[in-house]
């Protein structure tokens, strides 16, 4: 996964943050009430930690909001003012107070699992839906340019074949417009995927005139209608599918191209190259809770296991920081990617593909 979206943590400054995960979820009316003694006893380890007030409360006053709820929130603050929210599909893993040098990123990372942007394109004759799925929330969009001469209606008469030219027309117009679409919302998330349903004539012409990009993206979907008040469900699931083969397959990939390339073996291996700028995917044994320590400095890409070989780089006073942190930083400030794979099949906690 790319980290773009939490890059802007890293332009905050140099801490400290408060990180909180917090099961929000509130079952029933006393739910609000439960949430506050949650948010109570993690503000009171933040204190003693040495968290400011003006931070904590910020914090309190995002997590307690019944505008807010949701089943999990994992919220990162510092000089007094929330500077990311995430809400969570389910209750976190564990409920975490940490104020640290670093935002504590990596246990939403490893809770949300890949994000991978893709396209779901829903079409008819008319045009289509189209729901781009990238960082933040999905975005839906209706795209048809004409919608007469719509159908064929086989009536005969001196007309008939004309009348039929200019429905067909019509239906060709509305997938260019819907090509042009996806191509442009392909594009600018980067979209690994255009899951496309609807009926088969409409699809195949939206296909037809999608650019090389997207078209070497197209998986097909078999279920999913846009007539009004058919069910979305069946397209969803398949889309999900393919999201999901997608990822087995990506991950399939990169393991198998670990070592064969310039690769990274190890925590000492890979943190030099991501210091050098090195990694283009950080490997990561899917384990949440690991906490090595390491030293950092206010950069990005300034990080050692050793402190002395930081101090050498030009760091006068390196940070003791979690090795996690670290490491997500670095990636996100690098322009690299993250993906956990089973530590069995890496033979490593930590390893890299390397970009030279």
């Amino acid at each position: 996964m790319r980290l773009d979206a939490i890059r802007p943590l890293y332009e905050q400054g140099e801490g400290p943050f408060a990180s909180v995960y917090l099961d929000t979820s509130r079952a029933d009316e006393s739910g609000a009430a439960e949430v506050e003694l949650r948010w109570r006893r993690l503000r009171e380890q933040l204190l003693d930690a040495g968290a400011d007030a003006e931070t904590l409360d910020a914090i309190g006053r995002l997590v307690t909001s019944p505008a807010e709820a949701a089943p999990g929130r994992a919220v990162f603050a510092t000089g007094g003012r929330v500077v990311y929210d995430e809400p969570l599909p389910h209750p976190p893993r564990r409920e975490i107070a940490r104020w640290s040098p670093l935002p504590h990123v990596m246990p939403l990372l490893a809770q949300r699992g890949e994000s991978v942007p893709h396209l779901r394109v829903l079409a008819d004759h008319t045009g289509a839906e189209v729901v781009v799925v990238g960082a933040g929330a999905p975005r839906r969009t209706a795209v048809g340019s004409e919608d007469w001469p719509m159908q064929k209606t086989g009536q005969g008469g001196w007309s008939q074949k004309r009348y039929e030219r200019g429905v067909e027309e019509t239906w060709e117009r509305n997938a260019i417009a819907v090509a042009e679409t996806v191509d442009k919302e392909a594009r600018r998330v980067g979209a690994e995927l255009v899951v496309v349903a609807g009926e088969p004539a409409s699809r195949a012409l939206v296909c037809e005139h999608l650019d090389a990009y997207s078209a070497d993206r197209v998986v097909m979907a078999e279920h999913g209608k846009r007539a009004q008040g058919a069910a979305r469900e069946p397209f969803e699931r398949d889309a999900e599918e393919a999201v999901d083969d997608w990822v087995a397959h990506r991950r399939e990939e990169l393991i198998e191209h670990y070592g064969e390339g310039p690769s990274a073996t190890g925590l000492q291996e890979t943190v030099r190259a991501l210091r050098n700028g090195q990694v283009d995917t950080l490997l990561l044994a899917d384990d949440p809770h690991a906490d090595g320590v390491m030293w950092i400095g206010p950069e990005g890409g300034q990080l050692a296991v050793d402190r002395a070989e930081l101090v050498e780089w030009g760091v006068p006073e390196p940070r003791r920081e979690r090795a996690d942190a670290a490491l997500a930083r670095a990636v996100a400030t690098t322009d690299a990617e993250l993906w956990f794979v089973a530590r069995e099949s890496l033979g490593t906690d930590v390893a890299a593909l390397l970009r030279y």
